[in-house]
């Protein structure tokens, strides 16, 4: 199991249209595209998101928890050649995050229900995850998918990332590569999710460019906007 260095700081904030193209100008003068984006800077996410039947990681999050955990596995550009299971802890405006890496086949056994490999996988997060899907019942509950465009900053390990057209689906055995209805989940067309990650400090000039009185710091949760519906 992988585990990032360190706690690391994150602010969120809703952005409309005019305001992610008042700041993506001003981010790019200073900032540089993330080399795993694609052609137009951006690549597809989606994450499946473990809860329980007394939904505790949304009751959790609704309910401000300062302590907090959720598991979810991650793909990106609908592409299952590389699959990360991922558990982040959240305190506060902290976050840290626990990762391993599973296979396609894994995949496809976890989503229908077949557990009994996670027992004895050499990735320490997937015997956890096995653990708590036995004694706190934890399943998939919904799909998350968005589109992510992200920049970087080297001085204090700064990435931030615009995700825009948030969809839902909830999970019902769907396997990955079947057609799934989804719904969007923005309030207004346009809007999306602006995300500010760092280490140890936000440099000043950062700070400065996405300080403008149209955005507004605030909690903010993919995983709780996609289960307003289910």
């Amino acid at each position: 199991m992988e585990q990032r260095e360190c706690f690391r700081h994150e602010l969120k904030y809703g952005i409309g249209y005019p305001q992610y193209l008042e700041l993506r100008n001003r981010l790019r003068a200073v900032m540089r595209p993330d080399p795993y984006a694609g052609a137009d800077g951006r690549y597809l996410v989606r994450s499946i998101y473990f809860d329980n039947y007394a939904d505790k990681a949304l009751r959790e999050k609704v309910s401000g928890v300062p302590g907090r955990e959720k598991f979810r596995i991650r793909y990106y550009n609908d592409d299952l050649s590389f699959l990360i299971l991922e558990k982040k802890v959240k305190e506060r405006y902290l976050c840290r995050k626990y990762d391993a890496e599973i296979t396609e086949a894994e995949f496809r056994q976890l989503l229908e229900g077949r557990t009994n490999w996670m027992r004895g996988h050499p990735a320490a997060l997937v015997q956890e995850l096995y653990a708590k899907m036995c004694c706190q019942a934890l399943r998939p509950r919904v799909v998350v998918s968005y589109v992510r465009e992200p920049y970087l900053y080297g001085p204090g390990n700064v990435r931030i990332t615009f995700d825009l057209r948030i969809r839902t689906s909830l999970y019902h055995r769907i396997l990955p590569g079947e057609r799934t209805a989804d719904i969007s989940v923005a309030e207004q067309p346009g809007d999306m999710v602006l995300e500010v990650k760092y280490d140890g400090f936000l440099p000043d000039i950062i700070r400065s460019l996405i300080q403008t009185d149209a955005v507004r710091q605030q909690a903010y949760s993919k995983y709780a906007a996609c289960r307003r519906f289910g």
